[in-house]
Protein backbone atom coordinates (compact mmCIF):
# COMPACT_ATOMS: atom_id res chain seq x y z
CA UNK A 1 0.00 0.00 0.00
CA UNK A 2 1.24 3.47 -0.88
CA UNK A 3 1.13 5.39 2.42
CA UNK A 4 1.44 8.74 0.67
CA UNK A 5 -1.64 7.99 -1.50
CA UNK A 6 -3.64 6.80 1.50
CA UNK A 7 -2.86 9.89 3.60
CA UNK A 8 -3.38 12.48 0.88
CA UNK A 9 -7.19 12.79 1.17
CA UNK A 10 -6.92 13.29 4.92
CA UNK A 11 -4.13 15.83 4.82
CA UNK A 12 -5.74 18.25 2.41
CA UNK A 13 -4.14 20.36 -0.27
CA UNK A 14 -0.65 21.61 0.43
CA UNK A 15 -0.20 20.15 3.93
CA UNK A 16 2.54 17.77 5.02
CA UNK A 17 3.45 15.52 7.90
CA UNK A 18 6.08 16.46 10.47
CA UNK A 19 9.40 14.77 9.81
CA UNK A 20 11.54 16.35 12.54
CA UNK A 21 11.94 19.52 14.60
CA UNK A 22 13.51 21.41 11.71
CA UNK A 23 10.46 21.08 9.42
CA UNK A 24 7.89 22.03 12.04
CA UNK A 25 8.31 25.81 11.96
CA UNK A 26 7.70 25.99 8.23
CA UNK A 27 4.63 23.79 8.55
CA UNK A 28 3.19 26.06 11.26
CA UNK A 29 3.68 29.15 9.08
CA UNK A 30 2.28 27.31 6.07
CA UNK A 31 -0.89 26.61 8.03
CA UNK A 32 -1.39 30.38 8.50
CA UNK A 33 -0.83 31.28 4.85
CA UNK A 34 -4.47 32.18 4.21
CA UNK A 35 -4.50 34.93 6.88
CA UNK A 36 -6.19 37.86 5.14
CA UNK A 37 -4.75 40.63 7.36
CA UNK A 38 -1.17 41.14 6.05
CA UNK A 39 0.07 42.78 9.25
CA UNK A 40 -1.35 39.98 11.40
CA UNK A 41 0.35 37.43 9.17
CA UNK A 42 3.67 39.28 9.39
CA UNK A 43 3.52 39.57 13.18
CA UNK A 44 2.45 35.98 13.91
CA UNK A 45 4.94 34.48 11.45
CA UNK A 46 7.73 36.45 13.13
CA UNK A 47 6.44 35.32 16.52
CA UNK A 48 6.58 31.68 15.41
CA UNK A 49 10.11 32.15 14.04
CA UNK A 50 11.45 33.66 17.26
CA UNK A 51 9.59 31.42 19.70
CA UNK A 52 10.72 28.31 17.86
CA UNK A 53 14.28 29.65 17.69
CA UNK A 54 14.16 30.36 21.43
CA UNK A 55 13.10 26.78 22.17
CA UNK A 56 15.82 25.38 19.94
CA UNK A 57 18.38 27.53 21.72
CA UNK A 58 17.45 26.65 25.33
CA UNK A 59 16.08 23.14 24.55
CA UNK A 60 13.75 22.93 27.58
CA UNK A 61 12.85 19.61 29.12
CA UNK A 62 9.19 18.63 29.20
CA UNK A 63 9.08 19.67 32.85
CA UNK A 64 10.67 23.05 32.15
CA UNK A 65 8.24 23.72 29.30
CA UNK A 66 5.29 22.90 31.55
CA UNK A 67 6.70 25.24 34.22
CA UNK A 68 6.91 28.01 31.63
CA UNK A 69 3.30 27.47 30.64
CA UNK A 70 2.27 27.60 34.30
CA UNK A 71 4.10 30.93 34.65
CA UNK A 72 2.20 32.40 31.69
CA UNK A 73 -1.11 31.11 33.08
CA UNK A 74 -0.24 32.56 36.50
CA UNK A 75 0.17 36.01 34.94
CA UNK A 76 -3.45 35.84 33.85
CA UNK A 77 -4.68 34.52 37.18
CA UNK A 78 -2.87 37.35 39.01
CA UNK A 79 -4.41 40.04 36.77
CA UNK A 80 -7.57 41.62 38.16
CA UNK A 81 -9.21 44.98 38.80
CA UNK A 82 -6.36 46.32 40.94
CA UNK A 83 -3.31 44.52 39.51
CA UNK A 84 -2.14 43.88 35.94
CA UNK A 85 0.52 41.19 36.22
CA UNK A 86 0.85 40.91 32.44
CA UNK A 87 1.89 44.57 32.15
CA UNK A 88 4.21 44.12 35.12
CA UNK A 89 5.92 41.14 33.45
CA UNK A 90 6.42 43.14 30.26
CA UNK A 91 7.91 45.95 32.36
CA UNK A 92 10.46 43.94 34.35
CA UNK A 93 11.61 42.06 31.22
CA UNK A 94 12.30 45.36 29.46
CA UNK A 95 9.66 44.75 26.79
CA UNK A 96 7.57 47.79 27.63
CA UNK A 97 10.55 50.14 27.63
CA UNK A 98 11.85 48.69 24.36
CA UNK A 99 8.53 49.34 22.61
CA UNK A 100 8.44 52.83 24.14
CA UNK A 101 11.94 53.63 22.88
CA UNK A 102 11.16 52.32 19.38
CA UNK A 103 7.99 54.40 19.10
CA UNK A 104 8.73 57.39 21.33
CA UNK A 105 12.42 58.21 21.24
CA UNK A 106 14.00 61.65 21.03
CA UNK A 107 13.90 61.94 17.22
CA UNK A 108 13.22 65.51 16.12
CA UNK A 109 13.75 66.96 19.57
CA UNK A 110 10.60 65.55 21.12
CA UNK A 111 10.51 64.55 24.78
CA UNK A 112 11.05 60.80 25.04
CA UNK A 113 8.23 58.62 26.27
CA UNK A 114 8.26 56.34 29.29
CA UNK A 115 6.06 53.58 30.64
CA UNK A 116 2.38 54.23 31.23
CA UNK A 117 2.68 51.90 34.21
CA UNK A 118 0.08 49.58 35.71
CA UNK A 119 -1.53 52.20 37.99
CA UNK A 120 -2.78 54.72 35.45
CA UNK A 121 -6.48 55.53 35.82
CA UNK A 122 -8.78 57.39 33.51
CA UNK A 123 -10.93 60.32 34.58
CA UNK A 124 -8.37 62.29 36.58
CA UNK A 125 -9.87 65.25 38.49
CA UNK A 126 -9.65 68.55 36.62
CA UNK A 127 -7.79 71.34 38.38
CA UNK A 128 -6.89 74.92 37.60
CA UNK A 129 -3.21 75.68 37.28
CA UNK A 130 -1.76 76.35 40.71
CA UNK A 131 -4.15 73.97 42.47
CA UNK A 132 -3.03 71.16 44.74
CA UNK A 133 -3.60 67.51 43.79
CA UNK A 134 -3.28 66.34 47.40
CA UNK A 135 -6.60 65.22 48.83
CA UNK A 136 -7.02 64.52 52.54
CA UNK A 137 -4.11 63.75 54.84
CA UNK A 138 -1.02 62.99 52.76
CA UNK A 139 2.06 63.80 54.83
CA UNK A 140 5.24 64.80 53.07
CA UNK A 141 7.17 67.85 51.94
CA UNK A 142 5.32 69.98 49.36
CA UNK A 143 6.47 69.81 45.74
CA UNK A 144 5.83 72.71 43.37
CA UNK A 145 5.82 71.60 39.73
CA UNK A 146 5.84 73.90 36.73
CA UNK A 147 6.70 73.68 33.06
CA UNK A 148 5.73 74.45 29.49
CA UNK A 149 4.39 72.38 26.60
CA UNK A 150 5.92 73.25 23.21
CA UNK A 151 6.13 71.70 19.78
CA UNK A 152 9.35 70.64 18.07
CA UNK A 153 9.56 74.10 16.43
CA UNK A 154 9.73 75.67 19.88
CA UNK A 155 6.23 77.16 19.73
CA UNK A 156 4.09 77.04 22.89
CA UNK A 157 0.96 74.89 22.71
CA UNK A 158 -1.80 76.99 24.21
CA UNK A 159 -4.41 75.03 26.13
CA UNK A 160 -2.45 71.77 26.06
CA UNK A 161 -3.71 69.10 28.42
CA UNK A 162 -1.27 68.00 31.12
CA UNK A 163 -2.22 65.04 33.31
CA UNK A 164 -0.09 63.96 36.26
CA UNK A 165 -0.24 61.08 38.71
CA UNK A 166 2.18 59.75 41.28
CA UNK A 167 2.78 57.54 44.29
CA UNK A 168 2.49 58.98 47.76
CA UNK A 169 5.47 59.71 50.04
CA UNK A 170 5.12 56.12 51.32
CA UNK A 171 5.34 54.73 47.79
CA UNK A 172 1.71 53.76 47.12
CA UNK A 173 -0.80 54.91 44.51
CA UNK A 174 -4.36 55.62 45.55
CA UNK A 175 -5.64 52.46 43.84
CA UNK A 176 -3.21 50.40 45.93
CA UNK A 177 -3.86 52.10 49.24
CA UNK A 178 -7.36 52.09 50.78
CA UNK A 179 -6.27 54.73 53.30
CA UNK A 180 -5.89 57.34 50.53
CA UNK A 181 -8.84 59.32 49.13
CA UNK A 182 -10.05 58.22 45.71
CA UNK A 183 -7.86 59.67 42.92
CA UNK A 184 -5.49 61.25 45.37
CA UNK A 185 -2.32 62.70 43.77
CA UNK A 186 -3.88 62.70 40.30
CA UNK A 187 -4.88 65.74 38.30
CA UNK A 188 -5.48 67.17 34.84
CA UNK A 189 -4.58 70.77 33.94
CA UNK A 190 -4.99 73.07 30.96
CA UNK A 191 -1.92 75.05 29.99
CA UNK A 192 -2.27 78.79 29.53
CA UNK A 193 -1.82 80.76 26.30
CA UNK A 194 1.95 80.28 26.55
CA UNK A 195 1.67 76.55 27.11
CA UNK A 196 2.62 76.91 30.76
CA UNK A 197 1.25 74.85 33.65
CA UNK A 198 1.94 74.61 37.37
CA UNK A 199 0.53 72.71 40.33
CA UNK A 200 1.30 71.68 43.90
CA UNK A 201 1.77 68.14 45.15
CA UNK A 202 4.01 66.31 47.61
CA UNK A 203 7.37 64.79 46.84
CA UNK A 204 6.83 61.17 45.72
CA UNK A 205 8.82 58.23 47.04
CA UNK A 206 10.35 55.33 45.17
CA UNK A 207 8.59 52.05 45.68
CA UNK A 208 8.69 48.32 44.95
CA UNK A 209 6.58 46.88 42.16
CA UNK A 210 4.04 44.29 43.39
CA UNK A 211 5.87 41.11 44.35
CA UNK A 212 3.03 38.88 45.51
CA UNK A 213 2.56 37.21 42.11
CA UNK A 214 4.65 35.25 39.61
CA UNK A 215 6.67 38.33 38.61
CA UNK A 216 7.81 38.76 42.21
CA UNK A 217 8.85 35.12 42.31
CA UNK A 218 10.84 35.61 39.09
CA UNK A 219 12.65 38.65 40.51
CA UNK A 220 13.54 36.70 43.64
CA UNK A 221 14.96 33.85 41.56
CA UNK A 222 17.06 36.39 39.64
CA UNK A 223 18.28 38.09 42.84
CA UNK A 224 16.92 41.40 41.57
CA UNK A 225 15.48 44.15 43.74
CA UNK A 226 11.90 45.22 42.91
CA UNK A 227 12.31 49.00 43.28
CA UNK A 228 11.52 51.93 41.05
CA UNK A 229 13.10 55.37 41.63
CA UNK A 230 10.87 58.25 42.71
CA UNK A 231 9.01 59.74 39.73
CA UNK A 232 5.89 61.50 38.50
CA UNK A 233 3.89 60.24 35.53
CA UNK A 234 2.75 62.74 32.90
CA UNK A 235 0.56 62.81 29.83
CA UNK A 236 0.84 65.88 27.60
CA UNK A 237 -1.61 66.22 24.72
CA UNK A 238 -2.75 68.79 22.18
CA UNK A 239 -4.83 68.51 18.96
CA UNK A 240 -2.62 67.82 15.95
CA UNK A 241 0.22 66.37 18.06
CA UNK A 242 1.20 62.90 19.19
CA UNK A 243 0.21 62.40 22.79
CA UNK A 244 3.22 62.10 25.07
CA UNK A 245 3.13 59.49 27.84
CA UNK A 246 6.20 59.86 30.02
CA UNK A 247 7.71 60.06 33.50
CA UNK A 248 10.04 62.51 35.23
CA UNK A 249 12.48 61.00 37.71
CA UNK A 250 14.01 62.54 40.81
CA UNK A 251 17.71 63.13 40.21
CA UNK A 252 18.62 62.11 43.76
CA UNK A 253 16.53 58.94 43.85
CA UNK A 254 18.20 55.86 45.33
CA UNK A 255 17.41 53.47 42.46
CA UNK A 256 17.83 55.90 39.58
CA UNK A 257 20.39 53.68 37.83
CA UNK A 258 18.80 50.33 38.70
CA UNK A 259 15.11 50.80 37.93
CA UNK A 260 13.50 47.35 37.93
CA UNK A 261 11.54 48.30 34.78
CA UNK A 262 14.52 49.92 32.96
CA UNK A 263 12.39 53.04 32.49
CA UNK A 264 14.82 55.87 33.30
CA UNK A 265 15.73 57.68 30.10
CA UNK A 266 18.61 60.11 30.57
CA UNK A 267 16.48 62.98 29.20
CA UNK A 268 13.75 62.33 31.78
CA UNK A 269 15.80 62.97 34.92
CA UNK A 270 14.51 66.15 36.54
CA UNK A 271 16.06 68.26 39.28
CA UNK A 272 13.99 67.97 42.45
CA UNK A 273 15.44 71.03 44.19
CA UNK A 274 15.05 71.25 47.94
CA UNK A 275 14.46 74.75 49.28
CA UNK A 276 15.11 75.28 52.98
CA UNK A 277 14.63 79.06 53.21
CA UNK A 278 12.04 81.50 51.89
CA UNK A 279 8.58 80.90 50.48
CA UNK A 280 7.15 78.87 47.63
CA UNK A 281 7.04 80.08 43.99
CA UNK A 282 3.32 80.70 44.44
CA UNK A 283 0.93 80.52 47.37
CA UNK A 284 3.36 81.87 49.95
CA UNK A 285 4.11 78.50 51.60
CA UNK A 286 7.14 78.56 53.90
CA UNK A 287 10.16 76.31 53.37
CA UNK A 288 11.11 73.52 53.41
CA UNK A 289 9.68 72.31 50.09
CA UNK A 290 10.81 70.98 46.71
CA UNK A 291 10.50 72.46 43.24
CA UNK A 292 10.55 70.76 39.84
CA UNK A 293 10.75 72.60 36.52
CA UNK A 294 10.29 70.42 33.44
CA UNK A 295 9.17 71.17 29.88
CA UNK A 296 7.54 68.82 27.38
CA UNK A 297 8.05 68.88 23.60
CA UNK A 298 5.41 67.27 21.35
CA UNK A 299 5.78 66.27 17.73
CA UNK A 300 3.05 66.59 15.06
CA UNK A 301 0.79 63.57 14.79
CA UNK A 302 -2.44 62.07 16.00
CA UNK A 303 -3.77 62.84 19.45
CA UNK A 304 -4.73 59.62 21.24
CA UNK A 305 -5.17 58.59 24.86
CA UNK A 306 -4.07 55.38 26.58
CA UNK A 307 -6.43 52.72 27.90
CA UNK A 308 -6.14 52.32 31.68
CA UNK A 309 -4.61 48.92 32.53
CA UNK A 310 -6.77 48.67 35.67
CA UNK A 311 -9.78 50.46 37.12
Amino acid sequence: MNMETTLAPRLGRGLSLVDDEHTLSQLVKQAMRDTTDPRLREVVEALVDHLHAFLRQVRPSDEEFEAGLRFVAALGHATHATNNEVVLAADVLGLSTLVTLMNNGITGGRTPGALLGPFYRGGAPSYACGDCVVQGETPGLPLFVRGQVRNTAGEPLAGALVEAWQASPVGLYDNQDPSQPDKNLRGAFRADAQGRFHFRSVRPAGYPVPTGGPVGQLLAEQNRHPYRPAHIHFIAAAPGYRTLVTQVFADDSEHLESDVTFGVHRELVGHFRRVDEGTSPWGGFPAPFYTLDFNFVLEPGEQTFPTPPID
